[in-house]
């Protein structure tokens, strides 16, 4: 009888005091200094506090405004305020995360960019996501693949300002997809010659005229950068490789490379924070659109 009374008043006290700790942990935590000191330079760099910034952790929001001034929103950065924002759009076409998307497309055009250099960057983010499913799908050896990716940048440096050689060739199936390959980039990766051949041409045709293309509104160094982006947090080692060396090779410096791949850990976070905090997607979009209305009207104002 004892042990069943010790039992019962054990179990009692659990759950007094166990409800009692759910209770205050239910309890709304104080905000704190850092975060209202947060708070009031968002309101006074935006001229609001976007909604989407009070449901984000109190612990977290000084750091993430900050990452976002100095390395987004800053327009001393290596690479201009358009790439960073194409960059943040191609990442999270594949994400793929709704508000990232509408953010950084709204930004993106107040920061200068055509709707072809966003179709371009979607685009980019499309082709690398879908060679990143094949190379890892087929288990492509890396240090063959390296020194194939070699191969080519030292094709490419050896052909550089020279009339391109042979007669041009008109893709229509696997092999004269091959052919051309090799012909322009002075052999075939084994990726690609390992790809069904009855799809090879697509496939290649779409590297070809966006990635490769010198005639894209978007250069050929932010291709790169926006490529690398997307494979840095798929994550893809293989594009990871190909897209810094071919960013090298169209005269990407470290710095811009970094903040390519700082845009993306940054777009990453963002859209976990977004999603996970089950943010209103309504009014999410009416705080793009105030923010974006707020710095047109400041451009304007400046340019008078």
């Amino acid at each position: 009888m004892n042990l069943k009374r010790t039992l019962l008043n054990a179990t009692l006290a659990l759950l007094v005091f166990g409800g009692g700790a759910r209770a205050l942990a239910d309890q709304p935590a104080p905000r704190s200094a850092a975060a209202a000191a947060t708070r009031a330079d968002i309101g006074k760099t935006l001229g609001f506090v976007p909604q989407f910034f009070l449901k984000f952790p109190e612990l977290m929001l000084p750091g993430v405004w900050d990452e976002m001034k100095t390395l987004q929103m800053n327009p001393s950065t290596a690479l201009p305020g358009r790439t960073k924002e194409l960059i943040g759009l191609a990442v999270a076409a594949q994400v793929p995360c709704r508000y990232c998307i509408i953010a950084h497309t709204e930004l993106a055009k107040l920061n200068g960019a055509s709707e072809a250099e966003i179709g371009e960057a979607v685009g980019m983010a499309a082709i690398t996501r879908h060679w990143s499913t094949f190379l890892n799908g087929i288990q492509t050896d890396e240090t063959k693949f390296r020194a194939e990716i070699a191969k080519i940048i030292a094709h490419v440096k050896a052909s550089a300002g020279k009339a391109p050689g042979g007669k041009a060739i008109t893709v229509v199936d696997g092999d004269t997809a091959l052919a051309e390959v090799t012909q322009l980039l002075g052999s075939a990766p084994e990726f690609l010659q390992r790809f069904p051949a009855v799809a090879r041409a697509g496939a290649w045709r779409q590297m070809r005229d966006v990635q490769m293309s010198a005639a894209t509104a978007t250069s050929g160094k932010n291709k790169e950068l926006t490529g690398l982006a997307v494979a840095s947090q798929v994550p893809c080692r293989y594009c990871v490789i190909a897209h810094t060396e071919f960013a090298k090779l169209n005269g990407a410096t470290d710095a811009e490379i970094a903040e390519a791949i700082a845009m993306a850990a940054f777009t990453r976070d963002m859209s976990t924070l977004l999603n996970g905090t089950q943010v209103d997607e309504t009014q999410f979009r009416k705080d793009i659109e105030h923010l974006v209305k707020n710095v047109t009207t400041k451009k304007e104002h400046a340019a008078r």
